[in-house]
């Protein structure tokens, strides 16, 4: 008669054999939490030189061994079935980490011609400025299976970070080689904008996250759009009042999304919502080094932008913090790394910012009818997003939309949650090296660098909501 198996037994057997950590930080001589994270956050941010909170602790990487699925802290890596449904059986591990989602194997390759798998750098920082574990899914290696399981792990956790990658957002083809599509990549970016619920970690899409961000809140309106407009009826709508007004609504929005053009040099690159350009498109020049971040500015000479568009976004800029548009005033001068050849347009980020918040306006007042119909995932739609920073490439062209803040509000108590986006890369150092390839900057290095400032600020404010 065989022996019962004990699953106990083969999880501990596992664990092994992967090399996991059970017990969540690595540098404390306590476990870390989400409350111990979140208060050494704000130690980092309270000033520039207070001394690291775990002396003698400053990691000295081993290049041999500071990569991922090697050794701890980078031995959590998320590659298979198994790895997931281990993880999902360790709740007490995702809740007390970010995750990472890499799109691709390396965000580029720098001047010294190396690979650069930015995704080391975070885990990083990210351990060193408050032990914090991080988990990656490399999705280019694992595919992508499942977008609202995966969405709802990685919503259980502190924060979900999208690294960047070597593809374009407006090209399928440049995602061959991987395991996981574009179209695998946006739906699960869809997914994250979705799961920004009062009890999930913000999400953080750096860099080409930042695109697919941008490229997934054009697919999100649209599919709004195209399921109203199937929808006979709503349920306790008897005189189709909701369903009318919907409709309306979104007719104005699709005709908005055909006849705005995108122009760049004087050229249009795309004549509507419809084009492959219109929500990310090459620069004008490939921005690599270190740049200055600046507050956004309506761009001069966009006239076939409509004048509701710009009223729309300087209505949110008014009403709500941005964290980064924050910084900007009360910082010092913000210096950070840029590292990419495509960008978000700045009339598809103005375009998503006045379709959400019309979208939301128009549900408020019809939105218990919503919540019992098939249009009930349009409640998690964000509230609105707005474009941050910019920063100049050269002297005549401009990344306008270098970060954004995507708001949700809740229908019910108006509170305010936030996920962000960013071109530039916050978790490198001038040198654009990953670490393993570099020497681990320590904690007073840190502190002065501006990136990660940014980066752990995003951190401190997202888990406040």
């Amino acid at each position: 008669m065989k022996s019962p198996v004990d699953p106990a037994a083969i999880q501990a057997a596992l664990l092994q054999q992967l090399g996991w950590r059970t017990r969540p930080g690595i540098l404390g001589r306590h476990a870390a939490s989400p409350q111990s994270i979140h208060a050494l956050l704000g130690y980092f941010l309270n000033d520039r030189d207070s001394p690291t909170p775990f002396p003698g602790r400053d990691m000295l990487v081993d290049s041999r061994l500071f990569e991922w699925g090697v050794a701890p802290p980078l031995e959590k890596v998320i590659s298979s079935r198994l790895e997931l449904d281990l993880l999902l059986g360790l709740p007490e591990i995702y809740r007390h980490s970010v995750a990472v989602i890499e799109p691709w194997q390396h965000v580029g390759i720098n001047l010294q011609g190396e690979d650069v798998r930015a995704s080391k750098n975070i885990a990083y920082i990210l351990q060193q400025v408050a032990d914090a574990d991080t988990i990656l899914f490399p999705v280019w290696h694992s595919g992508v299976s499942n977008n609202k399981r995966i969405a709802s792990v990685l919503g259980a956790g502190i924060a979900t970070i999208v690294q960047g990658g070597n593809p374009s957002v407006h090209d399928a083809a440049s995602f061959n080689g991987a395991n996981a599509s574009l179209e695998d990549v946006l739906g699960l970016t869809d997914e994250l904008l979705l799961h920004r619920y009062p009890s999930s970690g913000p999400s953080i899409f750096i860099c080409l996250g930042h695109q697919l961000a941008a490229a997934s809140h054009i697919r999100l309106i649209k599919r709004a759009v195209r399921e109203v407009a199937d929808l006979v009826h709503l349920p306790l709508d008897m005189e189709r009042t909701a369903i009318t007004s919907l409709q309306r609504v979104c007719e104005r929005i699709a005709a908005v999304a055909a006849a705005l053009p995108v122009i760049k040099d004087g050229k249009t690159l795309a004549k509507g919502w419809h084009d492959t350009l219109f929500a990310v498109a090459p620069n004008e020049q490939v921005e690599v080094g270190t740049r200055r971040l600046l507050p956004y500015r309506r761009r001069s000479g966009a006239g076939h932008i409509p004048s509701e568009l710009h009223e729309a976004h300087a209505l949110v800029a008014d009403e709500l913090e941005g964290v980064i548009d924050t910084m900007l005033k009360m910082e010092r001068e913000l210096q950070i790394e840029m590292f990419h050849s495509d960008e978000v347009n700045e009339e598809a980020a103005l375009f998503a910012n006045w379709a959400y918040k019309l979208l939301h306006d128009t549900i408020v007042p019809v939105r218990y009818q919503v919540a019992v119909s098939p249009l009930s995932w349009m409640l998690n739609l964000p509230y609105a997003v707005e474009i941050l920073s910019q920063t100049a490439v050269d002297s005549t062209n401009w990344t306008e939309v270098s970060t954004t803040c995507i708001y949700y509000k809740d229908w019910e108590t108006h509170s305010i949650r936030r996920s962000f986006t960013c071109q530039f890369h916050p978790e490198l150092m001038a040198d654009i090296r990953d670490i393993g390839k570099r020497d681990g900057p320590r904690y007073a290095e840190l502190k002065q660098n501006d990136g990660a400032r940014l980066l752990v600020r995003l951190l401190y404010h997202g888990m406040q909501e």
